[in-house]
């Protein structure tokens, strides 16, 4: 019946975020046991498993390993997505923290765009190939592995967790060139000083200390203002969406979505270190709200005047613009950011939890959102909009140029 359909394709859509939920917990955990390098190594089996689950799909039971296939998939995207903003954010110097940490989100949007491309009908998205553009990632996570294999290990990590001067000396070498690693090794004994005065920090503590509130709450936030800003009720249902606008090759409107999204995730790369997280945030916000009004004017009015639909697309195209400006990356590398490395783990594993846990309610729910109030789904994402611009406006510091020290004090004030 159209209701269990329904049921399968909003489950294989959030299930994914379900294992994103799970693993969120344990970055803190598998970062400091194996060390950063080693963690994201070991995970890529993860991706393997479930792309092959996925791949094999033909041969079972589908919607099943479907199902499974991107659970264990979203077990992996749950590690990846906390490991690597930490080893980003550890190796990278300090002017070019934000614009490092801003690849993240360019990796993430360049293999949605690659997988628009690849699910096109007289590519892979057909009856005969689509288990295979289902498994390909694991191809991708292959890659990563041997790539992996020549990275440094992160010199805050050896310095400041196991204490390994020289080989902290040699890694900042390999990343840095031939220049004089002293001033970075002497910011780090400054945090590692602070590091040991506050120890390991557990979930727990980060939530009972008052020390840490303010910035957990704002960590908080700005993962929530990220997925429950409506975008990935756009880039699960895009075409859908467009299918109600009235476009008559809706798969391609999605694909360029999806350009848009990468063009103006590069174009973020450049401006975060000049205009600074805050500003950008707030940019982001507010193009968002306005957008959403717009195109939920679009939607109510094209019954009245085809060229809406215009309206609706253009609309659709600036929300996405306006995510990638700030909303997009900033979350993932800001948290990172905002805690010095005692209740950094902590605060990642917390941070990633909640944007699974809202990635996952958005994915299961929009669906049955559009089906029940139509062209008026995003004025509740309008709604919700206006609320993070404000809070972002009061709560949210600046963080650019900033040492991991400088941040804390902020907060300590």
């Amino acid at each position: 019946s159209p209701h269990i359909l329904t049921m399968y394709w909003s489950l294989s859509v959030s299930v994914f975020a379900v294992g994103g939920m799970v693993s969120s917990f344990t970055v803190g955990w598998i970062g400091d046991r194996l060390g950063r390098v080693k963690a994201m190594l070991v995970v890529n089996v993860l991706s393997i498993t479930g792309n092959l689950l996925m791949g094999l799909a033909k041969f079972g039971p589908s919607h099943m390993l479907i199902i499974a296939g991107r659970a264990v998939t979203g077990l992996y995207c749950g590690l990846s997505s906390g490991l690597v903003p930490m080893y980003v954010s550890e190796v990278a110097p300090t002017a070019l923290r934000g614009a490092l940490g801003t690849l993240h989100q360019l990796a993430i949007v360049t293999g949605i765009l690659i997988s628009q491309v690849l699910g096109l009908d007289f590519l892979l998205g057909n009856d005969e190939m689509w288990p295979l553009l289902l498994g390909l990632s694991g191809v991708a996570a292959l890659l990563q592995f041997f790539l992996l294999l020549l990275c440094p290990e992160s010199p805050r990590y050896l310095y400041i967790k196991l204490g390994k001067v020289e080989e902290a000396k040699k890694s900042l070498k390999m990343l840095r060139g031939n220049c004089d690693p002293m001033k970075e090794i002497a910011e780090m004994e400054k945090e590692k000083q602070e590091a040991a005065s506050e120890k390991k920090v557990s979930i727990r503590q980060l939530f009972t200390s008052l020390r840490y509130r303010q910035a957990v709450i704002v960590a908080l936030m700005v993962q929530i203002s990220q997925q429950f800003s409506g975008i990935n009720a756009i880039f699960y249902y895009s075409t859908n969406i467009f299918e109600r606008a009235g476009v008559d090759q809706p798969v391609y409107a999605t694909i360029g979505v999806g350009v848009v999204n990468t063009v103006f995730t590069v174009i973020s790369v450049f401006l975060v270190e000049k205009a600074g997280r805050r500003s950008l945030f707030l940019a982001g916000l507010m193009g968002m709200l306005i957008s959403a009004v717009v195109m939920t004017v679009g939607l109510v009015l094209l019954s009245q005047f085809a060229w809406m639909s215009y309206v609706s697309m253009v609309a659709i195209f600036l929300f996405v613009i306006f995510f990638e400006v700030g909303p997009g990356p900033i979350p993932w590398f800001i948290v990172a950011e905002l805690f010095s490395q005692g209740p950094r783990p902590a605060a990642i594993a917390v941070a990633g939890f909640c944007n699974w846990t809202c990635n996952f309610i958005v994915g299961m729910c929009f669906q049955y959102i559009a089906d029940l109030c139509g062209p008026y789904a995003f004025v509740i994402f309008a709604a919700l909009l206006l609320v993070f611009f404000l809070f972002a406006y009061f709560k949210v510091p600046e963080t650019k140029g900033k040492s991991f020290e400088e941040i804390a004090a902020v907060f300590r004030r």
